[in-house]
């Protein structure tokens, strides 16, 4: 079994974050690989090791400038890994994003495709829908459990009320949530055995998307940035004994009641 699963190496989290001059999350600094990327990769392997053979191959969109990240996920066990990197896929959005990876994920002709449902540093929560039309593949979003069995996909796809079991035939694609697995730490000879690993850097003009990416190919912008209007404190009121008639009166002007 064949699993593909997209991932994505952000800013280190604990590092001051900020923006250049067109709005765009700096990233020049230590990458690492996307918390919420380790759960996909760790469902893959165990889906591989289930299934008696096949391989993981972790798919990527960003600088190759430093891939620590993409290599701590090859150190879990993934096969190979492919990154996409070029100056030109700067500002590109969400749609052009998807297009990447498709073009990308597609040539590996994947038995499954796993994803997390939003990237830490974006938080659309589009790619991997988009992603599964462009790849002509169903999708099931927000799983808390993923089984194969024969030619189908069987997931517990997590609701408010509980989860919906769902079944799709293979291929597909599967956003899984931080709850679906325990992800495993990579070993000292996991890590070794990572350095010499596969890593495919692809370029805009491998995957034939010129015209599809970055500014030019988007189809929103960034205009502004505007930092959040810090929090006011509350009113304060000391009950002289006519507290509760003022939260009514309260709740009546906001028309809660």
């Amino acid at each position: 079994m064949n699993v593909v699963v997209c991932v994505k190496q952000i800013p280190d989290p604990a590092a001051p974050q900020s923006l250049d001059a067109a709005y765009n999350l700096n990233r020049s600094g230590k990458l690492i690989l996307d918390e919420a990327d380790t759960y996909g990769v760790e469902m893959a392997l165990q889906l591989v090791e289930r299934a008696g053979g096949g391989e993981v191959t972790v798919v990527s969109m960003g600088s190759a400038a430093d891939v620590s990240g993409l290599r701590n996920a090859l150190a879990m066990g993934a096969s190979k890994a492919i990154v996409v990197s070029d100056d030109a896929l700067r500002g590109t959005d969400a749609l052009g994003t998807a297009k990447v990876l498709a073009a990308a994920i597609a040539p590996v002709a994947p038995d499954l495709v796993l994803a997390a449902t939003e990237s830490s540093d974006g938080y659309t929560g589009t790619v991997p829908v988009q992603l599964a039309e462009l790849l002509d593949m169903p999708s099931i979003t927000f799983a808390k459990s993923v089984a194969v069995e024969g030619s189908n996909v069987t997931v517990q796809r997590q609701t408010e009320a509980g989860y919906d079991e769902v079944s799709a035939p293979l291929p597909a694609v599967v956003t899984v949530t931080a709850g679906v697995v325990e992800p495993r730490y990579a070993s000292f000879k996991g890590i070794m055995a990572a350095k010499s690993k596969p890593l495919e850097v692809l370029s805009v003009a491998d995957l034939g998307l010129a015209a599809q990416v970055g500014p030019a190919g988007a189809r929103q912008a960034i205009t502004s940035v505007v930092a959040a209007e810090a929090r006011q404190a509350g009113a304060k009121y000391v009950d002289d004994g006519e507290g509760a008639a003022k939260i009514v009166a309260f709740l009546e002007s906001i028309k809660v009641l």
